[in-house]
């Protein structure tokens, strides 16, 4: 929690003035039920009209000071609560951003969603109330608690034994819900987690039929949601009762000992009439203990999870060594016996990998599903790193390169093609940000999606769906290798990236290819886009099984030659 009222340091301002108005409002209720014993005693039992008249107006002036300190209070409540939820948000995301692969396996994509929506607004929400009236409330019990023994200590006492007992009851479920409630946020990932993969594979569900299984699975993550939401809040409604009934217990033993002192001389219809509106104030203030500690209990658990993101590691950053003069001229790359096994596993995704491609050079990976293609790309931009061996980029570890300026050189094109909503321009523009409309223009021509583009009514213009829906996916292909094509890298990585292309298509790009002066790493699936390769990586396992151009693997490779056979048969 404490991480995450840091935020609230820049609206201190708003803060001490909403808390100024709280305090006036307070104030104001405190003085009411004394006035009121005033006018009692000093009016009404003494016939005096121009008493009431002169305490009642006070009260009155009273009251509009508090309605206006209200307002303010509110007006300054919304300003410190809403401005904090924006930068908790901000910093989560930016937070998120800077993650890497490693970083992600930590949190599944719907918690960070719902840490980045439903637990920032839960802080909002309660910081807006501590302002509003969490802390009116107790403060307002404990003035009527000081105000009542200034009034008469003997009536008095009867609170001061209440009070402390319902302080120690509302502890014992504040202590019991802060866990509850983290586990119905936990819940709530749960839905949101169903929820999204729905969502993305709408079309797969209604192919196979499996709406309602799917149904089924969103029915009982609701309803383990629902049924941790209930039992938390059944722990606060058990409260609720508790304190009305001790409350009502306090107001009936201060009007019965109270009559026998005004009988006795010990004390004034006032002064009891004043203990028992300090009693129903502190009553209803009480009524809604059980909501302030619902929120209370939500927004802890939620500041808990907000913090674990923003106080996660990120285990990838620049080293010491990184400096901004290792820059990425040629574009010759080495694997210098590379071993790496992804985060929370034992097993060597690669093994003692080695090789080498010259500037310039196109190399071709092939290997069966986890063989380990996709992995040697992302070591490359250093989505992960390593735990053995070199990755060199000119000679230079890319350890020693900053990772702006690493990744700045190279185009990674992924296996499955992203876009993002926005115009095909704005898509462009995430290769290189102030790309000209020419440059964008060159890219997609040698990307071979140029005719397509040109075909749309609004051309570049063109406003792309979520994840670029209303585009197929040989053109969703060429879009994304036009977006790494545009900022001219020393490094293309290609992953399966031509897999939906014809292969006259892919020729032609293939091509085109040789208009950049960059090192070229293929993976395919395919002979034929590999054919022409200045090298082939041929992969098993992890480990390096052969290498060489085409023509020394068919003489070379049993596995080579088998793959080779099953697309162009024996002949």
């Amino acid at each position: 929690m404490k991480k995450v009222l840091s935020f609230l340091g820049p609206y201190r301002f708003a803060v001490f003035i909403a808390l100024f108005f709280t305090f006036t409002e307070l104030v104001v209720e405190l003085i009411q039920p004394y006035l009121i014993g005033k006018i009692i005693d000093d009016g009404i039992m003494q016939e005096d009209l121009s008493v009431v008249v002169t305490w009642g107006s006070i009260m009155l002036v009273l009251s509009l000071v508090a309605f206006a300190s209200g307002i303010l209070n509110s007006f300054y409540a919304a300003h410190a609560s809403q401005n904090t939820g924006y930068d908790l948000r901000s910093r989560l995301f930016e937070k998120v951003q800077s993650f890497s692969f490693a970083n992600f396996s930590q949190y599944p994509t719907s918690s960070l969603i719902t840490r980045m929506s439903a637990d920032v607004t839960l802080i909002q929400n309660a910081l807006f109330m501590a302002l509003r009236i969490m802390l009116r409330a107790p403060l307002l019990v404990f003035g009527s608690v000081i105000m009542a023994l200034f009034v008469n200590v003997r009536l008095a006492l009867i609170l001061v034994v209440a009070v402390p007992l319902l302080i120690l009851f509302l502890l014992f479920i504040m202590r019991h819900a802060g866990k509850m409630f983290r586990a119905v946020q936990e819940k709530l990932d749960n839905v949101n987690s169903v929820m999204q993969e729905n969502l993305v594979g709408i079309r797969l569900i209604k192919a196979f039929l499996r709406r309602k299984h799917e149904s089924n699975r969103f029915t009982k993550a609701s309803g383990e949601l629902r049924d941790r939401t209930v039992t938390a809040l059944r722990l606060l409604e058990i409260g609720m009762p508790i304190i009305l009934l001790i409350m009502n217990i306090s107001i009936m033993a201060v009007l019965w000992f109270g009559s026998f002192h005004v009988e006795t001389g010990g004390a004034t219809v006032g002064e009891v009439v004043t203990i028992v509106n300090y009693t129903t104030r502190m009553t209803a203030a009480m009524s809604i203990f059980s909501m302030i500690i619902m929120f209370f209990s939500r927004a802890r658990a939620s500041a808990t999870r907000i913090a674990d993101v923003i106080e996660t590691e990120v285990d990838l950053l620049d080293t010491e060594q990184s400096s901004e003069k290792n820059v990425i001229t040629r574009g010759k790359l080495t694997f210098d016996r590379v071993s790496f096994t992804y985060p929370n596993s034992e097993t060597d995704v690669l093994h003692e990998l080695s090789f080498e491609a010259k500037p310039g050079e196109r190399i071709a990976i092939l290997g069966a599903t986890g063989s380990g293609k996709t992995t040697l790309f992302q070591l490359i931009p250093r989505l992960y790193d390593i735990e053995q061996g070199k990755i060199l980029i000119d000679d230079i570890d890319i350890r020693d390169i900053k990772l702006n300026t690493l990744r700045r050189q190279i185009g990674f094109v992924p296996q499955e093609a992203m876009l993002f909503s926005g115009t095909i321009k704005d898509n462009l523009a995430w290769g290189k940000e102030d790309a000209t409309l020419d440059e964008m223009i060159e890219a997609t021509k040698h990307a071979q999606i140029y005719e397509t583009i040109e075909s749309l009514p609004n051309q570049f213009n063109t406003i792309l769906g979520q994840r670029g829906v209303n585009l197929s996916g040989g053109q969703k292909q060429r879009l994304s290798i036009a977006r790494a094509l545009i900022r001219k890298p020393k490094i293309l990585l290609l992953d399966d990236s031509t897999s939906a292309l014809d292969v006259k298509t892919e020729k032609k790009l293939l091509d085109a290819l040789e208009h950049y002066e960059c090192t070229t790493l293929l993976i395919t699936q395919k002979i034929s886009t590999s054919m022409n390769a200045d090298m082939i990586l041929l992969l098993e396992d992890g480990e390096l099984l052969a290498t060489g151009t085409h023509e020394e693997l068919l003489a070379t490779s049993e596995l080579y030659k088998k793959i080779y056979v099953s697309q162009f048969g024996e002949d």
